[in-house]
């Protein structure tokens, strides 16, 4: 097996080998691997100080930061107070100025009290109690040997770590599922015990044993979980009780990370140290047959870094690779990843089998997509107007970034700036016009490049960000309010965002002026003294010092801004046209209203759509141009086609800005290339971001053009198949589905 090695940053440390209880559902001790009762039952002193040298040894070949211990059993509080304190000493001092130590401990809280809890308090050691809900449910596992009950035992415990003296070291509760426990009894049972955190686990099972099924239900666990799930959703949304397998779905269905191990694929982490020291991958495998956790290691003789080479361990950090061919080909594998490793064992194929819980994990995932979906979905997925409200609190949260990056290095110019930004805040019309101005698209250009140039150490990124007080000086004048602004302009040339651009001088002269707005315009007066220029801001043509941005006043087409002088307008896949003459705009205004025209009569939601998100043309040049990111509204299109190309090129640019604006501010796929899809109307190998996009396109253009139907219809069928889109991406698909029929009825008239 390939690949760097993934260290641990989790180790399950046996402190005790045998158990205060008689579970019958315990894998330690009526599962498969009985070697529970060869070994010793406390850990060594001997142990303990090995695991402690090997645990700082690996945390600084791997400069980690931080490494968990989980102290565990069997029963680990009857290894006793004594060797509970030698081992918190042990490692904590060895990890001493190396990692930080996350010391935690899993019990069944039958031995739990104050004593203990001090100790734990001393050396920060927070407890997980095993509960399995109501005195019902619990009895029906969790009892003593003799047959006697351990709920108010339990329940004691919990109510200990309640008290304000210890609830800081309260990890919560663990419960493992029977369906045959009232669902909705067992989780009002462990909320009403407040925990920070429930966890729900399936009992482990294999397909040489599988899990009870009394009615036989394929989807039994999952039934019993969206039960509880209908339930957790009742609560209030502020005070919801955490509920980790809910949290990882919901996290992954929107492309997040999984938060547990025995959902998603991320790579395991976890080692095991046994009481006699021996090494051991995750011990839920002892469910699955005798030696099924062994390495053949030990922490007398081993470093963490043999055990991560182990194969058995390498198998499981293969993420989608190391899941059967069914799961890779299965939609939700993002989300339940194949299922807890031990969960997939059979003796006939070994662990290369979906979970014996996979027709639940699949029901479990769509289960909880269905009822969430319409809440974790943002409006601005389907709705254009929402996507621009999102797409300016981005562009502010940007400005307000560049802020924090360049901490002082902007000097006095930039804080005049910023503070005149602050004054234009405090009132509607300031406002207002602020929010034009940053809502231009080569703003968010401006920013984006800035904020990369400062993150590379890249020389004149201080000097690119002093361009901030052109775009408050543009405010201020759109406001038409008297708050003078000193700006910079080089080589002759300045240029207030929106407005147009000023010729102050020759080439490569460079200097600052005062822009003050005026009734009718602004007035621009220079530092060093000198002639002063009063511009009139509705005059629409070019005079000798004054280039206004225009608009394309054409009858029925929206009021377009003709952007062909905004320094960051050239981030196209073609370079930006030089400023176009008056004739020559003109005649590219015509050929666009001509070009929405057959837009407005053959593909009307696409006009519509384009309404409402489109607000700035720049005209393109022949050639190839480095790509880089336009703000949300901005297309770019040839200065040269008939309308038929000039509409096409409308649809294209409408489509592409319209989803880079999307990814902006959700995902609506995750792991992307990790699988490869063949484009239908071309058969090249694509990742499914490509597809994604190219179908989006088409989708649009086939109401244009029917020939831009070939294929679309299947490609939707792959995405929608597909395991890489999110609840978003999902939504989007509908959105397009619809789409797609509409159009299919259109040219089937």
């Amino acid at each position: 097996m390939t690949g760097p090695l993934v260290p641990f940053r989790e180790i399950v440390l046996k402190v005790h080998s045998r158990c205060d209880l008689a579970c019958d559902h315990c894998y330690i001790y009526e599962h498969a691997d009985q070697s529970w009762r060869t070994r010793p039952k406390t850990i060594s002193d001997e142990a303990i100080s090995w695991t402690a040298r090997r645990l700082a040894e690996h945390a600084s070949a791997h400069a980690l930061d931080s490494m968990s211990v989980i102290l565990h059993g069997g029963e680990p509080l009857l290894a006793g107070p004594a060797q509970l304190r030698r081992v918190c000493e042990e490692l904590t001092s060895a990890m001493n100025g190396v990692a930080e130590l996350d010391l935690r401990i899993h019990t069944n809280g039958v031995q739990l009290s104050p004593r203990y809890l001090d100790l734990f308090d001393e050396f920060h050691v927070r407890v997980g109690i095993s509960l399995d809900g109501d005195r019902t449910a619990n009895d029906r596992h969790r009892r003593f040997a003799n047959g006697r009950t351990s709920h108010p035992q339990v329940l004691r415990a919990v109510d200990l770590l309640r008290q304000e003296r210890y609830r800081h070291l309260d990890l919560g509760l663990l419960c493992t599922i029977d369906i045959r426990n009232d669902p909705v009894a067992v989780f009002d049972a462990l909320a009403e015990l407040e925990p920070p955190r429930v966890d729900f686990l399936l009992p482990h099972a294999t397909w040489d044993e599988p899990p009870l099924r009394p009615d036989g239900s394929p989807t039994a666990y999952a039934d019993w979980l969206l039960a509880v799930f209908d339930r957790w959703q009742e609560q209030d949304p502020e005070h919801r009780l955490p509920v980790r397998l809910f949290s990882s779905v919901l996290s992954t269905l929107s492309g997040g990370p999984s938060l547990t191990e025995s959902l998603g694929l991320a790579p395991t982490d976890l080692v095991v140290v046994e009481t006699d020291g021996q090494l051991e991958q995750v011990d839920s495998l002892k469910s699955a047959y005798e030696g099924a956790a062994a390495t053949g290691f030990d922490v007398f003789s081993h470093s963490f870094d043999d055990v991560a080479a182990h194969p058995g361990v390498r198998a499981r950090q293969l993420g989608l690779a190391g899941v059967s061919e069914t799961c890779r080909r299965c939609p939700v594998v993002r989300s339940c990843g194949g299922g807890l490793y031990t969960h997939r064992y059979s003796s006939a194929t070994d662990f290369d089998n979906p979970s014996v819980y996979c027709h639940d994990l699949e029901a479990l995932v769509r289960g909880i997509e269905a009822r969430t979906a319409h809440l974790t979905v943002p409006p601005a997925v389907t709705d254009p107007r929402e996507l621009a409200a999102e797409q300016q609190d981005l562009t502010r949260t940007l400005l307000a970034g560049l802020h924090s990056e360049l901490d002082g290095r902007g000097g006095a110019r930039w804080d005049e700036a910023w503070e005149l930004a602050a004054v234009l805040e405090s009132s509607e019309e300031g406002a207002s016009a602020l929010d034009r101005v940053l809502a231009h698209p080569y703003t968010r250009t401006w920013l984006l490049d800035v904020i990369e140039g400062l993150h590379a150490g890249r020389p004149g990124a201080v000097d690119d960000a002093l361009r901030f007080p052109a775009y408050a000086a543009a405010a201020a004048v759109r406001a038409g309010l008297p708050l003078a602004a000193q700006v910079p302009y080089r080589d002759g040339r300045l240029y207030l965002p929106t407005l147009g651009e000023l010729r102050t001088g020759g080439a490569g002269q460079a200097g600052t002026v005062r822009v003050c707005a005026t009734d009718d315009g602004f007035v621009v007066r220079p530092d060093g003294g000198g002639a002063e220029w009063r511009i009139v801001t509705d005059s629409p043509g070019d005079e000798p010092d004054w280039l206004p941005v225009r608009l394309l006043r054409q009858d029925r087409t929206p009021p377009f801004v003709l952007d062909d002088l905004d320094p960051y307008r050239d981030c196209f896949r073609a370079p930006a046209a030089p400023r176009l003459g008056q004739a020559e705009a003109e005649a590219w205004g015509a050929g666009l209203a001509e070009a929405w025209g057959l837009l407005e009569a053959s593909a009307p939601a696409t006009a519509a759509a384009a309404g409402a998100g489109l607000t700035t043309l720049t005209p393109l040049t022949a050639g190839r141009s480095e790509e880089r990111r336009p703000g949300h509204g901005a297309i770019g299109l040839p200065v040269t086609g008939d309308a038929k190309e000039l509409a096409l090129g409308l649809m294209r640019g409408l489509r592409r800005t319209t989803l880079r604006a999307i990814l902006d501010i959700t995902d609506l796929y995750a792991s992307d290339g990790a699988w490869e899809h063949r484009l239908p109307w071309s058969e090249e190998l694509v990742p499914f971001s490509r597809l994604l996009a190219d179908t989006y396109e088409r989708v649009a253009i086939a109401a244009f053009d029917p020939r831009y139907m070939e294929g679309v219809e299947q490609a939707l069928d792959m995405i929608g198949t597909a395991a890489e889109p999110t609840v978003a991406g999902r939504r989007l698909v509908g959105v397009l589905t619809e789409e797609m029929k509409e159009t299919r009825d259109k040219w089937a008239e």
